[in-house]
């Protein structure tokens, strides 16, 4: 007989970012904050999505071998999760930087440069990490935004 982690036992870091996010969601809504999101919050998201890529990569490589079918939903909750890391990093660079304006009139006139540090410098870096493994797992079609068509 195999004894079973109760739900509250298994997971505890799971648990509190999950919280986190929830909490995190709860007081944007109830704030009268109405500024749109900011690089450093994509910033901060982001990192939360590379996080979870990881983590649903190993779970799809440890999962695939005994429950084929399980292992493939998760490779593809996997590349879906990407497909959004990858709107969020687009998303922070189209947002107007915090620093001055003659660094962003630099950067106009200059757009090959590299960014100017941290948040941005990290964001990217942190980017290409995670396409060079979700590359080397899947292919270019696998990578295509997932559309739903209508069926009219």
């Amino acid at each position: 007989m195999t004894s079973h982690p109760r739900p509250d036992d298994g997971h505890p870091y799971l648990r509190a970012a999950s919280a986190g996010v929830r909490h995190h969601t709860r007081a944007q809504a109830t704030t009268a904050r109405t500024a749109p999101a900011d690089r450093v919050h994509l910033d901060v998201l982001h990192a939360h999505l590379t996080a979870l890529h990881q983590l649903l990569d190993q779970l799809a490589e440890t999962t695939r071998p005994p429950h084929p079918a399980a292992g493939r939903h998760l490779s593809s909750a996997h590349t879906r999760l990407w497909q959004a890391t990858t709107e969020i990093h687009s998303a922070f660079h189209l947002l107007p930087s915090n620093t001055s304006t003659e660094s962003a009139e630099a950067s106009e006139c200059h757009p090959e440069r590299l960014p100017a540090g941290p948040p941005v410098l990290t964001i990217c870096q942190r980017h290409l990490a995670a396409g060079h493994i979700i590359r080397r797992k899947t292919t270019p079609t696998d990578l295509r935004a997932h559309t739903t068509l209508c069926a009219r």
